[in-house]
């Protein structure tokens, strides 16, 4: 990036109503970008947290009152004239209905419904162009909210783990883990149990990612893989991104920006709150969670002690959702 760009901090929010619709306004003419769709929002002053500065520029802009409002992913794109530091936030609640109180069009859309291709511009409402900034936040809403990691242990469990998950798929479950660094059988008991695990995934349209624990000749054959934090240093040394979706595992800032590098699809930060699988092992806490998230650039997931419980405030802290090996993911 160019230093002598003007760098501008911006609070842009994602406005999702009941029906999971997403609100998107028309720049007008005469400002940079006339005729182009965005996510509202405006520059954030001085003094102000990211959230205040949001809640001010939605009422200024749409003249409503938002009272749900989630931290989520800071993310910053170079434009010609400018480096814009976007803090995107989810807004999911709020007082009154949206107006363009500056003569924008405003427009309700399935975010499903826009196209995301290869080209640099994502396609809007009346197949006009959103910004070019728009594009990954509307694919890391494609992200779920809840990643289950497997904890099998042995072969003897796995009809038990086949029948829970199962019933987690059928309540809605959607990206899963195959995690098994300790397995206790032997290598063909372990092979079968990723496979069950994957073909059972793939029966309800779950994605499933395998562990860089595992051998590199499985991660073609899952829908992605989750590095561990020193796989990923390797990986990133090596400059061979693997295939499908990517997940990198990490606890410290060199793991973020590793991550970064890496061009990660999200991270699993952790862990946050003290876990017996931790013992001895100091637990970040949601304020440094925070911390590292808006470092992340991309999705982050909440892991250690976390379920539908810390669901809340795992989103208030920046968290896109919650990554657990056992507890109630799904309701």
């Amino acid at each position: 990036m160019t230093d002598s760009k003007p760098y501008i901090r911006v609070a842009a929010g994602l406005i999702i109503d009941t029906r999971g619709r997403l609100l998107l306004g028309q720049r007008p003419e005469g400002k940079a970008w006339p005729g182009w769709w965005e996510f509202p929002g405006g520059k954030i002053e001085a003094g102000e947290t990211v959230e205040q500065a949001l809640v001010r520029e939605l009422d200024e802009e749409l003249g409503i009152r938002a009272t749900r409002v989630y931290p989520w992913v800071v993310y910053v794109h170079e434009y010609p004239k400018t480096i814009v530091e976007l803090a995107f936030c989810q807004v999911t609640a709020w007082e009154g209905e949206p107006h363009g109180r500056e003569s924008q069009a405003l427009d309700w859309v399935d975010p499903w419904e826009i196209r995301l291709d290869e080209s640099e511009h994502p396609i809007g409402p009346g197949g006009g162009s959103l910004l070019p900034a728009a594009a990954p936040p509307l694919r890391w809403l494609r992200l779920p909210t809840r990643y289950r990691l497997s904890r099998i242990g042995q072969p003897g469990r796995l009809s038990g783990w086949l029948a829970e998950l199962r019933q987690e798929l059928l309540r809605g479950l959607k990206l899963v883990q195959f995690r098994e660094p300790d397995w206790n059988g032997d290598p063909a008991s372990l092979r079968e149990a990723f496979s069950a695990t994957l073909s059972l995934c793939r029966q309800h349209g779950a994605r499933c990612l395998v562990n860089s624990a595992h051998p590199v000749a499985w991660w073609s054959e899952a829908d992605g893989v989750q590095l561990r934090a020193a796989d990923a240093a390797r990986v990133l040394q090596d400059d061979t991104r693997p295939p499908g979706w990517l997940g990198v595992s990490a606890h410290t800032p060199a793991d973020i920006k590793c991550a970064r590098q890496l061009q990660a699809d999200f991270v699993v930060l952790g862990h946050v709150l003290e876990t017996d699988t931790h013992p001895g092992l100091q637990a970040l806490g949601w304020d440094r969670f925070r911390a590292l998230a808006d470092a992340a650039g991309r999705p982050v997931f909440a892991i250690g002690g976390q379920s539908l419980d810390t669901l809340e405030a795992a989103r208030l802290h920046g968290a896109h959702g919650i990554a657990a090996i056992r507890g109630q993911l799904v309701s």
